[in-house]
């Protein structure tokens, strides 16, 4: 989970730049509304930077339309984590030995 929350640190300050608050101190309770007051714009960026980070199996945009408008302001960078560390174990069991050669093919 460090390895995945130092990235999405990374990426969220990336994202907002200039904007983001010199004293934020980001960690997994760090909400995107109230501790950074991440604009709509920015969780596009921020959706696109994770895409292209993890992949579409992570689907972060399909993460957030099972949100409603009080749970994505309340969302926290943990959640995303989650998410996200959850979306990538799927995708290596689904992808796991079945993406091995078998013995006949060798």
């Amino acid at each position: 989970m460090n390895d995945v929350l130092s990235e999405v640190v990374q990426i969220l300050t990336d994202v907002v730049g200039e904007d983001f608050p010199p004293d934020a101190r980001i960690g997994p309770a760090t909400t995107f509304g109230d501790d950074i007051g991440l604009e709509s714009i920015e969780f596009v960026a921020l959706a696109d930077r994770l895409r292209t980070r993890y992949g579409d199996h992570v689907d972060f945009p399909g993460f957030l339309a099972d949100l409603d408008l009080d749970e994505i302001t309340n969302l926290t960078v943990g959640d995303v984590v989650d998410h996200i560390t959850e979306r990538e174990r799927a995708h290596v069991s689904a992808s796991g030995p079945s993406a091995a050669p078998s013995e006949g093919d060798r």
